[in-house]
């Protein structure tokens, strides 16, 4: 039986969660969907929620939480696509379809946008009331720590397709937390011959070495610029940087007519570039922001088994301790933690 109210945390600004009593939501719009949430994981846009000052925006009084997987447990008399039991997973931006952006096809940056656990409620709870057009069911033989990790592997599928790796290609990932684990697992499939991983918590560069990366580099030691030299003699073919401010370093990282994503955000960071290095060098520097629809693409991912994500969750806490599992990410004790409600 469906229970009337749920006890979920609450952000109250300046990085407080309080826990409450909340009426269970009701799919009262046509394409409203109830879902039952099984595992949702902590992302950096959640820390970044909770710092002190905060660091993303959101309303207090808002729940957070987006990295989901669960159940349809009822849906709005418009909903054609889903049925109660349906195993389903979130992609949480909800754009407009009618700004300047949507109708250039670039709906990753819509100028309306809304954000299930930034702008609408989300997923750190029992229950996640969710329009149709954010669910993408998927199959049962997808565990659920696989499928919880859809909304960030999507996004680093969808930066991937920005600048295409090349089999035989040398990497270098700048940033060892849950995106740049997430880069190693997905260009190590692709074919890269060589990943290399820099950061400066001892902790990420150990775990990137269980995850298979060839060369850990810790970046307050030694400068990891003349490491890949040394290491490559000209440099790695592909760069990432899922910190966001390492734009330099990255650039000083690429072969000549090499490539550079830029996936990390950090607003308030102004680093200075070094144009000169990027013209004479001939590279390719691409911005990603979220991807531009790779959710069918992911889904496919996923259920081939290829690529298993759940490799990056270290850590399982249920929702009671959500500020527990959020403190972990933050100390660097934790690569990815994943809230249960079961």
């Amino acid at each position: 039986m469906t229970p009337t109210s749920m006890h979920v945390p609450v952000f109250a600004g300046e990085g407080r969660l309080v826990y409450e009593d909340r009426p269970l939501p009701q799919p009262l719009q046509p394409e409203d969907v109830l879902v039952e949430v099984s595992k949702c994981g902590i992302c950096g846009t959640d820390l970044n929620i909770l710092a002190v000052p905060p660091a993303h925006k959101a309303a207090p009084g808002l729940i957070i939480g987006h990295e989901a997987v669960g159940r349809v447990a009822a849906v709005g008399a418009g909903v054609s696509s889903l049925q109660i039991g349906d195993r389903v997973v979130v992609a949480p931006r909800l754009t407009c379809g009618k700004c300047r952006y949507c109708r250039r096809g670039l709906d990753n940056q819509c100028e309306n946008y809304q954000s299930i656990g930034t702008s609408r409620d989300g997923a750190f709870a029992p229950y996640l009331l969710a329009p149709e057009r954010a669910l993408f069911k998927i199959s049962e033989q997808v565990s659920d720590e696989d499928a919880a990790l859809f909304e960030p592997l999507s996004c680093v599928v969808g930066a991937s397709l920005r600048a295409p790796l090349q089999p035989g290609d040398r990497v270098a990932i700048l940033g060892c937390g849950p995106i740049g684990s997430l880069f190693a697992l997905l260009y190590r499939l692709q074919g890269a011959c060589q990943v290399v991983m820099v950061d400066v918590v001892p902790y990420r560069l150990e775990f990137a070495r269980s995850l298979g990366a060839d060369i850990t580099l810790h970046a307050g030691e030694a400068s990891p610029i003349q490491a890949v030299k040394d290491l490559t003699g000209i440099g790695c073919d592909l760069v990432v940087d899922t910190v966001g401010n390492q734009i330099d370093t990255a650039i000083r990282l690429a072969r000549r007519g090499g490539q550079v994503i830029l996936f990390g955000l950090r607003m308030h960071d102004n680093p200075p570039v070094n144009q000169y290095t990027i013209t004479r060098n001939d590279l390719t520097l691409v911005g990603t922001f979220v991807g531009l629809k790779p959710f069918v693409r992911t889904i496919q991912l996923l259920e081939s088994n290829l690529l298993r994500p759940a490799r990056i969750v270290t850590h399982h806490v249920p929702l009671a301790e959500l500020s527990r599992g959020v403190e972990l990410m933050r100390s660097g004790q934790a690569i990815k933690v994943l809230v249960e409600n079961q």
